[in-house]
């Protein structure tokens, strides 16, 4: 019998206390805890605290780094899993609190109640809804566990959290289960066993953690896939790439404009002095019968043409008066 819902988030907190050790909180401005934030989601803390590190040594101030590009960025981030997206929504975050207010301060936050700040903090782009829970429990005081990516994944494979749930960013009951009192420790020892399934979803030491959480989960373990498996994926992945590739060939943006150059107007043909083949047989047979009764009647067909041509000969030669 599966284990009920709301007890398995106490039992998880006291399997993750005898693997993993809680991470205190750091004393840091709001807007940092921020920055911060969008380091460590989906990735370990050790990686998310040099990625911040070096953010802050390679730049001169924040505003160098709102103006830098994210290729630039994720050079400096590249310790973390997946340094484009922290770049971006690391320069969206500081873009949209320099819009807000002119600097990059967020101390104000702290003498708002949670949810003006929360609200305060959805509206700027890059913000995740992991960001804005760390935020909350780290520096604003309220109770608010944060769940990237790997934890989602976590849950649902314990049964605490489905595909509906991962969609709204939200696992129903976490905050009830988990006292405020212990939010922080649980946060951070989810968010490490949440960081290994990121980095290896098939480890053997990974799944037997989440089996002492939850005997029953062993049948939603992820498992490796075969190796037919992983060559229909890369065959789908060339040919959504080739797919792709075509499509952008064949975009009418790319197509060469119209000879003429006026939009809608047919191109002039190259050969326009060539006339068809079906046509130039039926002229070359009309013209063979008109010389036919031409010479049959006296050829005066051609008579006629070279009085034509010994006229048009005299008038060239004529001098102008």
């Amino acid at each position: 019998m599966a284990t009920p819902r709301m007890s398995l988030f106490p039992k998880m907190h006291k399997v993750l206390k005898r693997h993993y050790k809680p991470v205190p909180t750091p004393d840091r401005p709001v807007l940092e805890h921020l920055l911060y934030a969008c380091c460590l989601e989906n990735a370990p803390y050790e990686a998310a605290d040099k990625a911040l590190a070096a953010v802050s040594s390679s730049f001169f101030d924040w505003n160098e780094v709102r103006v830098s590009t994210v290729k630039e960025l994720a050079e400096v981030m590249h310790i973390l899993p997946d340094p484009a997206v922290a770049a971006n929504n690391l320069k969206r975050v500081l873009q949209g609190v320099f819009e807000s207010a002119y600097s990059f301060d967020l101390e104000s936050l702290k003498k708002q109640n949670l949810g003006q700040a929360a609200q305060r903090l959805k509206k700027f782009e890059g913000t995740t809804p992991f960001a804005i829970n760390y935020v909350t429990q780290a520096t604003l005081g309220g109770h608010a566990i944060p769940v990237d990516r790997g934890l989602f994944g976590v849950f649902k494979v314990l049964g605490l959290a489905g595909d509906e749930d991962a969609a709204s960013a939200a696992v129903p009951g976490l905050e009830r289960a988990i006292p405020k009192n212990k939010g922080v420790e649980f946060g951070s020892l989810a968010h490490q066993l949440g960081a290994d399934f990121i980095a290896n979803p098939y480890s053997p030491a990974l799944h037997k953690v989440l089996l002492e959480i939850a005997p029953d989960a062993k049948e939603r373990l992820p498992k490796r896939p075969t190796k037919a498996a992983r060559a229909a994926a890369s065959e789908a992945q060339a040919a959504g790439k080739a797919k792709a590739a075509a499509k952008k060939k064949a975009e009418p943006g790319k197509a060469k404009p119209p000879a003429s150059g006026r939009v809608g107007e047919r191109p002039a043909k190259a050969d326009a002095g060539k006339t068809e083949p079906g046509k130039s047989d039926a002229r070359d047979q009309a013209a063979k019968s008109e010389a036919a009764k031409a010479e049959a009647a006296g050829k005066p067909g051609k008579k006629a043409a070279e009085k034509r041509r010994s006229a048009a000969v005299g008038l060239s030669k004529r001098k102008p008066r």
